[in-house]
């Protein structure tokens, strides 16, 4: 690999490649991409957005498990085109498996909700009630 710094051609050392930060890159241990996935928090309960497109709602497994949340899809294609004494097969497969602990005693398990549109796969995790912030409120002395 051959980087350029201020124009002039430089090899990366050994100890650049070793100490590379590797938990922010895009890919899982057995070198398949892994979608970008944002969470979000508010006064209600967590939004989890995957960037899966191409996909169809079918494509996706999601797993609750003693408050882990597993996101995981499989998806197997083949394309087959006979035409003037040639065949092509083209095979597509695609995989990844995302998980995510919740944090105990805070959301509803039973309420947890995913919707699929656009490429963009979201699950909606409410909080439980009693974890939800309560608004101040005055205290009569009596």
């Amino acid at each position: 690999m051959l980087v350029k710094s201020n124009g002039v051609p430089v090899i990366p050392t050994v100890f650049d490649n070793l100490f590379r930060d590797w938990s922010s890159t895009n890919f899982s241990e057995t070198n398949t991409s892994l979608p970008a996935v944002n969470i979000k928090e508010d006064e209600d309960g967590f939004t989890v957005n995957l960037a899966a497109p191409g996909m169809d709602k079918k494509d996706f497994n999601i797993d609750l498990n003693n408050d882990v949340l597993t996101i995981s899809s499989e998806k197997n294609e083949e394309n087959k085109e006979e035409k003037d004494n040639y065949t092509r097969r083209e095979y597509s497969y695609q995989s990844f498996k995302r998980s995510f602990n919740l944090p105990k005693n805070i959301v509803d398990n039973d309420k947890i909700k995913a919707t699929y549109t656009n490429g963009e796969l979201s699950i909606v995790i409410p909080k439980r009630e009693e974890a939800k912030p309560k608004p101040a409120r005055l205290i009569e002395v009596k």
